[in-house]
C-alpha cells in the first residue's frame, strides 16, 4: 500500500551517533509531504476526469450503438417500403392491363356493333331509295298518262258549273 502524507508525516527515525540534522530532514520531510500531497491531489483528480470520460464514452458508445441500430432499422424499413411500392406498382400495372384490355374488348365489341348497324342502314337506304324511286316513277308514269290530256280537252261552260254547283250544295 502507498504512503500517506501522514504516514511521511508521522514516521519517528532513531538517533543515532552523529545522525543527520534533526531540522534538514523535517524540513526536507515537510517538503516531501507537500509535494506528495500534490502528487495525491492531482492523482485523484485525473482519475476524476478519467471516470468522467469514461463516462463519457459510455454515453457516447450508447448513441453510437443506438444510432446503428436505428440505422438499421431505417434501412429495414426502406427496403420493406420499397418492396411494398414494388409490389403495388406491379398490382397497379397489372389493373391497368387488365382494365386496358376490357375497354379494347368493349371497344371492339361497340365497333363491331357499330359496323352491324351502319350494314343495317344502309341496306335500309336501298331499299328505301328503291321504293322512293318507284314512287316517283309510278308518278311519273301517271303525269305522262294520256288521261290528263283527256281531261284538259273536255270543256264546261259557266251555267254548267253552277248547276253542278248547286247540286253539291242541295245535297
Amino acid at each position: 500500500m502507498p504512503l500517506t502524507p501522514l504516514d511521511i508525516h508521522n514516521k519517528e527515525f532513531s538517533k543515532g551517533f552523529r545522525g543527520y540534522d534533526e531540522d534538514e530532514v523535517n524540513e526536507f520531510l515537510d517538503q516531501v509531504i507537500k509535494d506528495y500531497e500534490i502528487l495525491i491531489r492531482e492523482k485523484k483528480e485525473l482519475e476524476e476526469k478519467l471516470n468522467d470520460q469514461n463516462e463519457r464514452i459510455g454515453h457516447f458508445n450508447n448513441i453510437e450503438e443506438t444510432l446503428n441500430k436505428s440505422i438499421v432499422i431505417a434501412q429495414e424499413a426502406a427496403e420493406e417500403v420499397k418492396r411494398n411500392a414494388q409490389k403495388e406498382a406491379k398490382l397497379i400495372i397489372k389493373e391497368a392491363e387488365k382494365n386496358a384490355d376490357r375497354i379494347v374488348n368493349e371497344s371492339l365489341s361497340k365497333a363491331r356493333k357499330i359496323a352491324l348497324e351502319i350494314e343495317e342502314l344502309k341496306k335500309q337506304s336501298k331499299v328505301f331509295r328503291t321504293r322512293f324511286k318507284m314512287l316517283i316513277e309510278a308518278q311519273l308514269d301517271l303525269l305522262n298518262n294520256d288521261d290528263w290530256d283527256h281531261l284538259l280537252a273536255y270543256k264546261l261552260d259557266a251555267t254548267e258549273l253552277k248547276s253542278a254547283q248547286e247540286e253539291d250544295s242541295l245535297a
